[in-house]
């Protein structure tokens, strides 16, 4: 664990607080550009990086091709729907739904890409998990309105990231090449992917001196951390400890982001979204049989995971 665990709290404290982020970022910037911004900022650093560790870009074509299909369904269309989804809901709820991932992921690994079995104990975490969906949504108050679209926009983002994790699984993590390197190759991908979506549907790009010291701050945390450094991280975690490992750390982000949502921007929960987080968590433990998980001896853990 000494190899991969302090990433991993690292990305939940980076991803968790993102969310708070964004929920500025959207008050003055369309989410494409906030997209753009934090994209951009991200690739910067990771450039920078690559230049002081002397690592290059990947030079396999077929590699890059697959890299822009993460970068579109990893980066691109759920970032800014999550910039959507939070000009209609708060940053907690936000969280909140970006816990589901999992619950998507398990079922179009096994079923699309071939990298996972369904077992009854996974299905059966799967229908629990939703079941706590349906409690978040709080559907016995009815459907409808700018809050439940928000929701939508959210969970339709959780479910990008839930083909990206998978896709990029089966088709780039036993590529070589350095965590910093497919970074870098898939954030410069997401960028040159704005460049032309941006202008298209948001308009001109916002001018940085009519934004707030706030917002801009906002940008570049997203952009050098939670895309920059985070997206280093989470590469290193999925080598080291495997993709569950990986898409494990929703159990903290929502944490995460509700505990700074409600110091930091004051806002309110309603009884549901807690516990129908909770519920979604214990789903998504039951799918990746976390108590077995956490009862091995972590040599016998790391010998079992073929992506250490």
């Amino acid at each position: 664990m000494r190899r991969w665990f302090p990433a991993y709290l690292a990305l939940a404290a980076i991803w968790g607080t993102s969310f708070l982020f964004i929920k500025v970022g959207v008050r003055e910037l369309h989410p494409l550009w906030l997209t753009f911004g934090r994209v951009a900022a991200g690739a910067l650093v990771l450039v920078v990086a690559l230049a002081i560790t002397r690592d290059r870009l990947p030079r396999d074509w077929r590699l890059w091709g697959h890299l822009q299909v993460v970068a579109l369904l990893g980066v691109v269309v759920p970032f800014t729907l999550f910039g959507f989804g939070e000009q209609r809901v708060s940053s907690v709820l936000a969280g909140i739904w970006n816990a589901a991932t999992p619950l998507v992921a398990l079922p179009l690994a096994a079923l699309v890409f071939r990298t996972e079995r369904l077992t009854a104990r996974k299905v059966a975490g799967i229908g629990i998990g939703f079941a706590g969906v349906l409690v978040v949504l709080g559907v016995w108050q009815g459907v409808g309105g700018s809050q439940f679209t928000g929701q939508l926009m959210c969970f339709a983002a959780a479910m990008c990231y839930a083909v990206a994790i998978p896709y990029q699984k089966k088709f780039i993590a036993g590529r070589a090449g350095s965590g910093v390197s497919m970074a870098g190759a898939q954030l410069l991908s997401a960028l040159a992917q704005l460049a032309i979506v941006a202008p298209l549907f948001a308009g001109a790009p916002p001018n940085p001196l009519d934004l707030s010291t706030d917002v801009i701050l906002c940008v570049l945390a997203l952009g050098a951390l939670g895309t920059g450094l985070a997206f280093v991280l989470n590469f290193h975690v999925i080598r080291v400890a495997g993709v569950s490992t990986s898409s494990s750390v929703t159990y903290l982000m929502p944490v995460v982001a509700t505990v700074v949502g409600v110091l930091i921007l004051r806002e309110h929960l309603h009884w549901n979204q807690p516990v129908g987080a909770l519920i979604v968590l214990i789903g998504v433990a039951v799918t990746q049989d976390l108590v077995r998980r956490l009862s091995r001896k972590p040599a016998a853990t790391a010998d079992a995971d073929p992506y250490r």
